[in-house]
C-alpha cells in the first residue's frame, strides 16, 4: 500500500499522519519539537519518533523509506537547514517547506484566499491559481508584525515611556510598571525573555478596555488591514484568520474582508501537499 506522510512540527512539538492516496489519514502521531533553525539533529529524531508511531498505527505499514513526506516546519526557509534535515531522513521522496505554507495549504485548501496566522509570531500566505507565496513573518527581532510577542513588547515600551511622561499613564501601564520593578525591572526582563514570554502579555493588550491597550491594539488591527489590501490587489479574495489571536483579529475586521473559517490544520495541509507530491503535482 504506497502511503504519504504529512508532519507539522514546531518549537513545541511534532504531529505526523500517515495517508493513503486520496489523502484519508490513517494513522496519527506525536513527538517532541522539530525547529530545524534551532536543532536540527534534535528535529530529525522526533520526526522519525513521531513517523514511526504513526506507522505503528497502520496495518501492513510501509518502511519509512518508501514514503513520500511533505515536512511544514519551523525554520523551513533556512536552506542549510533542509539540506542537513534531509540528509538525517530515510524518505523516497522529501519537501521540506515553512510551517507557514503547510498551514496556509490546510487553511485555504484548493482555493484562492489569503491566511494571516497570528500567534506568538505571524505570517501570511496568499495563494492564488494553485500558486501558494508566504510573506512576512522573518521572527520576533525583524518582523512578525501583529503577534503576541510584538503586542506584548509594544505594551512594556508604553510603560517605560508613560513613566517617562511622553505619554499619558494609565491603570494598565501602571500595573506593568509595578509588576516589572520599573524602568530597570522591565529592560532587564526583555534581556534575556523569548517571544513566548513577550507573547504572555497580549491578552492584556487584546482583552483589556485600557486606553493604552486599546492604542496598540487599534493599531495592530489597522496594520493588519493595510497589509490585507496590499495582498488583495484589488481582488476580494477569502481571508483566513488562523492562530491563538486570530479571532481576536476577526473580530475586529468583520464586515471589512470576506472572513471565513479555515477549512484544515497544518498538519492537513502537508498530507494534501504529500498527496500531491507522490502523484507527481507538487
Amino acid at each position: 500500500m504506497a502511503l504519504v506522510l504529512g508532519i507539522d512540527g514546531g518549537g513545541t512539538g511534532c504531529r505526523a499522519a500517515l495517508a493513503d492516496a486520496a489523502g484519508r489519514i490513517l494513522g496519527l502521531a506525536e513527538a517532541g519539537p522539530a525547529n530545524i533553525n534551532t536543532d536540527v539533529d534534535g528535529a530529525a529524531a522526533n520526526i522519525m519518533a513521531a513517523t514511526r508511531a504513526a506507522l505503528a498505527r497502520v496495518a501492513d505499514a510501509p518502511d519509512p523509506a518508501a514514503l513520500t513526506a511533505v515536512l511544514g516546519l519551523a525554520g523551513g526557509t533556512i536552506r542549510p537547514a533542509v539540506a542537513r534535515l534531509t540528509a538525517l531522513l530515510p524518505f523516497s521522496r522529501i519537501r521540506v517547506v515553512n510551517d507557514g505554507i503547510t498551514a496556509a495549504r490546510g487553511a485555504l485548501g484548493d482555493g484562492d484566499g489569503i491566511m494571516a496566522a497570528i500567534g506568538t509570531g505571524s505570517v501570511y500566505a496568499v495563494q492564488r491559481g494553485g500558486a501558494l507565496r508566504q510573506l512576512g513573518g522573518r521572527g520576533f527581532l525583524m518582523g512578525d508584525e501583529g503577534s503576541g510577542a510584538v503586542l506584548g513588547r509594544a505594551l512594556l515600551a508604553a510603560a517605560m515611556r508613560a513613566a517617562d511622561g511622553f505619554r499619558p499613564m494609565t491603570p494598565l501601564l501602571a500595573a506593568i510598571l509595578h509588576e516589572h520593578g520599573g524602568h530597570e525591572g522591565i529592560i532587564g526582563f526583555g534581556n534575556t525573555a523569548r517571544p513566548g514570554d513577550f507573547a504572555r502579555l497580549a491578552p492584556r493588550v487584546v482583552d483589556g478596555d485600557d486606553p493604552a491597550a486599546r492604542a496598540i491594539f487599534d493599531a495592530a488591527v489597522a496594520g493588519l488591514d493595510a497589509d490585507i489590501a496590499i495582498l488583495q490587489q484589488g481582488a476580494r479574495l477569502p481571508v483566513v484568520l488562523t492562530g491563538g489571536l486570530g479571532p481576536a483579529y476577526a473580530r475586529r475586521l468583520e464586515g471589512r474582508w470576506p472572513l471565513h473559517p479555515p477549512r484544515g490544520s497544518g498538519l492537513e495541509g502537508a498530507v494534501a501537499m504529500a498527496v500531491a507530491l507522490a502523484a507527481g503535482e507538487g
